[in-house]
């Protein structure tokens, strides 16, 4: 009898062993991770604390160059990144793949897997974006700047929240939901490591073991900490002033309006302090719990602004919007402004200051989000997947800057707010939209709601962020019990925070994320090259009976 030919395709690689410490201080992490990212996040520290002059002005000079030099990479990058997803989500055969095995059920139901994505993706950005983003491009945006329309007109809006909703829709969103789909697709199909190197081991295989594996993940957990700080400093900066709001005291704030250092200190101490307590307690509990508060709250307060505030006006605003945005996606993800000109520079720094910056925040915070999202999607078929992670926060995003930033918006064109509202620092905006809105007392109560709304997405970030980055320093153990570990994160997490708070505001944050995004916006952009190639060669073995899983792959061996 002749021998049975051989399949044109090998079932894929299951196992991709990371080494790790048998005993002492780092027992059941990688050394080779966790060591140099701890060393490389405590020397900016150091350098930021010790050395503020020199940190700023490198910082800035290296900031000018980058952005310059990478905007057009930014750009064209998530727009790839965007499109790769959609394209997994839209194909039959692929949209039905399940990151899991056959027929394996979700872990969390979808009210709190809707929750937990909302809470660690942007939730502390819609509290101070909600309002700050239509009210700026509401001043200035690409059609002010080329006469087409006049700053604060009615005319404005319009074009206002296209730039609003390209921010913070699908390309937010679809870079997330790449990284968590790169990882999340091989870790529980080939039981392969929850960690970013593995995310590539379909283009690289077993390599990923070695140094180069290291360099990934070292590079992962530094963009998290660095993205992370940002959203950390915008939230408490709003906390900062929604307390002086509340009159707990004068000392908050500085004189030029700014938080003083000791309102930075207890606000860090209170809130990195409770997100390490609740990163101990692991994802199923403390992350869970406040995620579902996190949802609660946030309804609340949007039925208030539906209520009291512009219903209509932003119900009608989510509508042409939302359409606006579509009709707009492709030409605006893929328009890279050139200097020159009448408006070439104007339009170039715009972009710059908003489109390209965002872009490179969702890259630093891709790595910790996607891991979040990845960790607790298991069980989900790609297609589910993809839109749950893309359109129904995307939507949840639209739906409140056009309710409480359209609210605001209204109030100044009707001349309620006399300019209280857009004049305000971009962190007092919400505060100051509830002062015109509501009675004194009824706004003091609702600033409250504000504030512990805020402290619990603050909380729900930093926790999920420390898991994340213990998670990928212990080589894909999700629920390590080295809680020293976590408490190192927390503690330079604070830091970070709080050192660049203090010695150069949220600029100086800023800067610093764009810079450590650029190395890791590489490292997205082979993901996304290595899960088309994963889908479509498990579409191949599929066709031709071999194994995909690493279930298939035993069942196989055992002759089932």
């Amino acid at each position: 009898m002749p021998a049975e030919p051989d399949h044109p395709i090998d079932p894929p690689l299951i196992d991709l062993p990371i080494k790790t410490a048998s005993r002492g201080f780092y027992d059941g992490f990688s050394r080779e991770v966790t060591i140099p990212s701890k060393v490389i996040v405590s020397l900016l520290i150091m350098w930021a604390i010790f050395f503020p002059v020199s940190a700023s002005e490198t910082l800035s000079a290296a900031n000018s160059s980058i952005i310059a030099t990478f905007s057009g990479w930014y750009v064209y990058l998530v727009a790839f990144l965007m499109f790769t997803c959609f394209v997994l989500a839209l194909f039959p055969q692929s949209g039905t793949l399940r990151i899991g095995n056959p027929g394996e059920k979700p872990e969390f139901g979808r009210f709190s897997w809707f929750a937990m994505l909302f809470g660690a993706g942007i939730g502390i950005g819609m509290l101070t974006y909600s309002t700050g983003e239509p009210l700026a491009h509401f001043s200035n945006n690409p059609d002010i700047i080329r006469g087409l329309v006049d700053a604060r007109t009615a005319e404005a809006v319009r074009p206002a929240y296209i730039y609003t909703f390209l921010h913070w829709g699908f390309a937010a969103w679809g870079t997330y939901a790449l990284v968590g789909l790169a990882i999340g697709y091989v870790a529980y199909r080939r039981n392969l490591p929850l960690t970013i190197r593995s995310a590539l081991a379909p283009l690289f295989g077993l390599r990923l073991s070695g140094v180069w594996g290291h360099l990934v993940d070292i590079v992962a957990v530094v963009a998290t900490i660095l993205g992370v700080a940002v959203t950390m400093g915008i939230g408490v900066e709003q906390f900062v002033m929604g307390l002086a709001r509340l009159g707990v005291g004068d000392w908050l704030l500085d004189p030029d309006g700014s938080s003083s250092i000791a309102a930075v200190i207890l606000s860090l101490l209170v809130l990195v302090g409770a997100s390490t307590i609740s990163a101990l307690s692991g994802v199923g509990r403390g992350i869970k719990w406040l995620s579902n508060l996190n949802m609660g709250l946030s309804f609340a307060l949007l039925a208030l602004f539906a209520i009291v505030g512009s219903a209509f006006g932003g119900l009608k605003l989510l509508g042409v919007g939302v359409w606006d945005y579509l009709r707009t996606l492709v030409p605006n993800s893929l328009t890279l402004f050139d200097a020159g000109g009448e408006f070439g520079d104007a339009l170039v720094q715009w972009q710059l200051d908003w489109s390209v910056f965002y872009w490179a925040w969702w890259i630093a915070f891709a790595p910790f989000v996607g891991m979040f999202i990845a960790r607790i999607s298991r069980g989900r078929t790609i297609r589910e997947y993809v839109f749950g992670v893309v359109l129904v926060p995307s939507l949840m995003c639209f739906f409140w800057m056009a309710m409480v930033g359209g609210t605001a918006i209204d109030l100044e064109l009707s001349g309620a707010a006399q300019g209280s509202i857009v004049n305000a620092a971009m962190s007092d905006q919400l505060f100051a939209t509830l002062a015109v809105l509501l009675d004194p007392a009824v706004a003091a109560v609702v600033s409250g709601l504000v504030v512990l709304l805020l402290m619990t997405y603050l909380i729900t970030s930093a926790d999920s962020a420390i898991l994340i980055v213990n998670t990928i320093n212990g080589a894909g153990e999700s629920e390590s019990e080295r809680n020293h570990h976590i408490l190192f994160w927390g503690v330079a997490l604070a830091f970070v925070v709080g050192s660049m708070l203090i010695l150069g505001g949220i600029d100086a944050i800023r800067i610093t994320m764009i810079i450590g995004a650029l190395p890791f916006s590489f490292v997205v952009a082979i993901m996304g090259v290595a899960i088309l190639k994963a889908v479509i060669y498990d579409l191949f073995r599929k066709h031709h009976g071999v194994p995909t899983t690493a279930q298939g792959c035993a069942e196989a061996a055992e002759g089932k």
